[in-house]
């Protein structure tokens, strides 16, 4: 009575006739690994790049526009004697609420009132381009966080006086550059004293290239309805966290009688517009990793199907000496997961490379998930076992006889 001894495969062995199969053409694996590599990199750096962005989103954002508030005018009718439904203390009004830091109204004047805006003549000096002008109340200023090259801002003694402000963009046309010389303009012929030049603003960008007039020195001057076209506007500079609280009880506390008359606009949640950007990211480029994935699973497969048409004549040679049907699915799985972990481990170190250079050339601090750097190469490893399913199946498959015939 005789007995068949089951031969062993021990894991070291594996391993080893892995790695010989490996670097058996190291041309062909590099290749095959790049697809792997590619795919891996682009999940880090996506993930890395969108927890890195997500910070200067939110930061940017909540400086500025989270704390930005625009009260419109929409009446149809106004009160008499009254240009727009903003009372002349609506600065004041809207300073009572909590939270509210600075608050100011704003609206274009229509041009065919004043004419056009033009400096003292100067020889050789033509001035063609026309000059818009906002009439402003003193609270603008600070509203739109204006910052002054030279002179002063208005204030509630100038309002109601031939005095402007002009962006820097004008004073460079009207060739205005002192402010202690009292210089004047004049808009539609009347003369105006420029008490001070704006030289940036954080909103309302359109100011820069105007000319500030006092909102109740426009209401004297040039009487009448705004353009509908370009009704006013009140711009609210708040407390962080505060910007719904004033938009909501803005327009009551105007006119307590026509509250319906404004519109009050509070921007979006600061993190409502971070986690729709990282998602938006995230989705795109993370599916885009997804196809490099793909990409890389079916190379893998490719490879190692064809590794396995190569070595017939070998695995025959090993099924006729004892080798089991899962020893040699065995070897070709752990060769094409050892591919996908390669990938996964370079894909990696490259994705994060990617990350660090981004933020240093941008200047931000990056921010890299553990979980991200410890996930990719598994992912790569995963991608790789589940490429060699077919031509480890292919392999198991092929019989000793017709092996050994090729």
């Amino acid at each position: 009575m005789s007995t068949r001894r089951t031969s062993r495969l021990r894991t070291a062995d594996l391993i080893t006739e892995s790695v010989a199969g490996i670097l058996q053409r190291p041309g062909r694996t590099a290749l095959t690994v790049f697809g792997v590599l590619l795919g891996i990199a682009a999940f880090t750096a996506v993930l890395g790049l969108t927890a890195t962005a997500t910070g200067q989103i939110s930061r940017h954002f909540t400086e500025l526009a989270a704390t930005e508030v625009t009260v419109e005018d929409v009446s149809v009718t106004r009160p008499e004697a009254e240009d727009t439904a903003f009372p002349g203390n609506s600065d004041e009004r809207v300073l009572a609420i909590h939270g509210a830091r600075h608050a100011g109204v704003i609206w274009p004047v229509p041009e065919q009132r004043f004419g056009t805006v033009t400096g003292v003549p100067l020889p050789g000096v033509d001035i063609s381009d026309r000059i818009p002008v906002i009439a402003t109340s003193p609270g603008v200023f600070g509203a739109v966080r204006a910052r002054l090259r030279a002179g002063r801002t208005f204030d509630s003694a100038l309002d109601g006086r031939r005095v402007v402000l002009v962006g820097a963009a004008v004073a460079r046309t009207l060739a205005i550059t002192r402010i202690d010389v009292r210089p004047v303009i004049f808009i539609g012929g009347v003369p105006f004293t420029v008490v001070g030049v704006v030289d940036s603003v954080q909103r309302h960008q359109e100011l820069v290239s105007a000319v500030w007039v006092p909102r109740r020195t426009a209401e004297i001057l040039w009487p009448g309805p705004p353009d509908p076209s370009h009704p006013p506007v009140m711009v609210v500079d708040t407390d962080l966290g505060a910007a719904g609280l004033v938009a909501a009880q803005a327009p009551l506390v105007l006119r307590p009688d026509a509250a319906q008359a404004f519109k009050a606009t509070a921007p979006l949640d600061p993190r409502q517009l971070r986690d729709r950007v990282t998602t938006e990211l995230s989705g795109l480029f993370i599916g885009l990793a997804g196809i490099c994935l793909v990409i890389g699973a079916v190379g893998i497969a490719n490879t190692t199907l064809v590794a396995v048409l190569e070595r017939i004549p070998e695995i025959g040679l090993r099924r006729s000496l004892g080798a089991q049907r899962r020893h040699i699915s065995a070897q070709f799985l752990c060769e094409s997961t050892a591919l996908g972990g390669i990938g996964g481990l370079v894909g990696t170190g490259v994705g994060v490379t990617v990350v660090v250079a981004v933020s240093i050339a941008q200047q931000w601090t990056p921010v890299i998930e553990p979980w991200t750097v410890l996930s990719a190469p598994v992912i790569g490893a995963v991608t790789g076992l589940f490429a060699g399913l077919y031509p480890a199946l292919r392999a198991s498959r092929i019989e000793p006889a017709e092996a050994l015939r090729q």
